[in-house]
C-alpha cells in the first residue's frame, strides 16, 4: 500500500507543497518585518516634519529634510476628526484628474481619490497619533499610511510563485505523459509488427500445404475449412502488420462491412445468442481501412459475447448523420462498473480470467488515431449490458 502511494506523482505533489508552504511562510515573515520597519519610517517621517515646521527649532534641519525625502510610503495626514490636511506619495496624476473633474477649489476633503484612499487606510487601522504641540496633548493629528510597493510585492510573491510552480508541474506532467504514451505506442507497434513477422513464415507455409491438399483431396470438405482458417490467419497477420504505420483509407460501405463481420462472429457464437442489425440506409460510405475496421467490430462483438457468457442479444445500430456516422454495439451482458468504465481502454486492463486486455485498447487506437474518429462507452449498467459507440467522420 505504501509503495503504491509513493510514486513520482505523489513525490512531485509533496515537493510542490513544500516549496509553496515554505515560500508562503517566508514571505509572511518578510512582510511582517517590512511592516514593522515601515511603521518606524512613518514615525521618523512624522517627527522629521514636526522638526522642520517647528518655528522654535534652531538646529540644523538637513537631517530631518533627508529623512522626509527618503520616505516612499503613502501617507495621509488628518486632524483627530479625520479632516485631511496633506498627503504624500500618492498618485498625483489621479489627484489632479479628480480635481479637474469637479473640484476647482482643490479642497482636499472633497477629493474623491483622497477620500477613497483614506477609507482604505482607515479600514487597515494603520495610523500614528501625534500631539499637535507639546503644550497641548489633547489635540492630536493622525497620520494614516498604506503599504509601500515593496511590501505589496512581497505579499503577492507567493501567489506568483504558486502559479509558476503550478505551471511547472503541469508542463512536467504533460511532458511525462507524452513521453510515456510515445514509449507505450512504440512498444505496442513493435510487438504487433514482430507478431506479424513471426506469423508470416508459418502462414505462408500453411498456404502452400493447403494448395497441395486441394490437389490431392479436392473433394474433402475439411480442406476448404482449413483454407478458411489459414486465410483468417493471413488476415490477422495483415492486421498486426498495419499497427504502427499509417494505413491507407478507402471508401467502403459501412453497412456491408459491419454486416459481414457480424455474420462471421454469429456463426461461431452458438444458438443462444441472437444478433440484430438496424441501419437507416443500406449504403453508407466512409473512408476506412477495412482490415483494421473489421478488427474493431470483431473485438466489440467478441467482448459482448464474453460479457453475456454465451446467452443474450447483441444489437448493432448504424445511423447516418449530417457529418458523421454512428455505430452502436449493444449487448445484454453483465455490464461495466462505474469505476471500470474509465479503465476499459487502458492497455492491460481486463476483467476476464484469460486475456491480455489489449483488444479494446487497440480498437480505440485504430478508431481514434487511424480513422480520426472516436470509440467510447456510450452507456453501461451492471446486470443489464453495455453499449459501445463508434463515431466516424464522413
Amino acid at each position: 500500500m505504501f509503495q503504491q502511494l509513493l510514486n513520482w506523482r505523489t513525490l512531485l505533489a509533496f515537493l510542490a507543497i513544500l516549496i509553496v508552504s515554505g515560500t508562503v511562510w517566508y514571505s509572511s515573515y518578510l512582510a511582517q518585518k517590512i511592516e514593522k520597519e515601515e511603521r518606524q519610517k512613518v514615525e521618523l517621517w512624522v517627527q522629521a516634519g514636526i522638526s522642520i515646521s517647528d518655528p522654535l527649532n534652531t538646529y540644523d534641519t538637513r537631517l530631518p529634510l533627508l529623512v522626509a525625502q527618503q520616505n516612499d510610503i503613502p501617507i495621509i495626514a488628518t486632524t483627530e476628526r479625520d479632516s485631511i490636511m496633506e498627503s504624500v506619495n500618492l498618485d498625483s496624476a489621479e489627484i489632479a484628474d479628480a480635481w479637474a473633474a469637479g473640484d476647482s477649489a482643490k479642497d482636499l476633503n472633497k477629493n474623491s481619490y483622497l477620500l477613497k484612499k483614506l477609507q482604505q487606510f482607515q479600514s487597515n487601522k494603520t495610523f500614528i497619533e501625534v500631539p499637535v504641540n507639546i503644550l497641548d496633548s489633547t489635540q492630536r493629528n493622525r497620520y494614516y499610511y498604506g503599504e509601500s510597493q515593496l511590501l505589496k510585492e512581497v505579499r503577492y510573491y507567493p501567489l506568483v510563485q504558486l502559479l509558476i510552480v503550478g505551471l511547472f508541474i503541469f508542463i512536467t506532467i504533460q511532458a511525462i505523459r507524452v513521453s510515456f504514451r510515445s514509449t507505450q505506442n512504440g512498444v505496442w507497434a513493435g510487438m504487433a509488427k514482430e507478431t506479424a513477422h513471426q506469423l508470416g513464415t508459418p502462414v505462408s507455409s500453411l498456404e502452400g500445404w493447403v494448395e497441395i491438399l486441394k490437389e490431392t483431396h479436392s473433394k474433402e470438405d475439411f480442406v476448404y475449412e482449413i483454407e478458411k482458417d489459414v486465410t483468417r490467419l493471413r488476415l490477422v497477420s495483415d492486421r498486426f502488420g498495419k499497427i504502427g504505420s499509417k494505413p491507407q483509407l478507402e471508401e467502403k460501405n459501412i453497412v456491408l462491412q459491419v454486416q459481414e463481420m457480424m455474420e462471421y462472429v454469429q456463426k461461431r457464437a452458438g444458438g443462444r445468442v441472437s444478433f440484430d442489425m438496424n441501419a437507416h440506409e443500406q449504403n453508407i460510405i466512409a473512408k476506412i481501412s477495412a482490415p483494421l475496421f473489421d478488427w474493431v467490430i470483431e473485438n466489440l462483438l467478441k467482448n459482448a459475447l464474453d460479457a453475456m457468457e454465451g446467452k443474450g442479444k447483441i444489437t448493432i445500430d448504424i445511423s447516418n448523420q449530417e457529418s458523421t456516422i454512428m455505430i452502436d454495439v449493444a449487448d445484454t451482458g453483465k455490464g461495466i462498473s462505474r469505476q471500470n468504465i474509465a479503465k476499459v481502454f487502458k492497455p492491460g486492463f481486463t476483467t476476464k480470467k484469460r486475456g491480455w486486455g489489449l483488444g479494446l485498447s487497440l480498437s480505440k487506437r485504430i478508431i481514434d488515431q487511424y480513422h480520426q474518429g472516436s470509440l467510447t462507452v456510450k452507456h453501461s449498467e451492471l446486470g443489464k449490458g453495455t453499449t459501445f459507440r463508434i463515431i466516424l467522420k464522413k
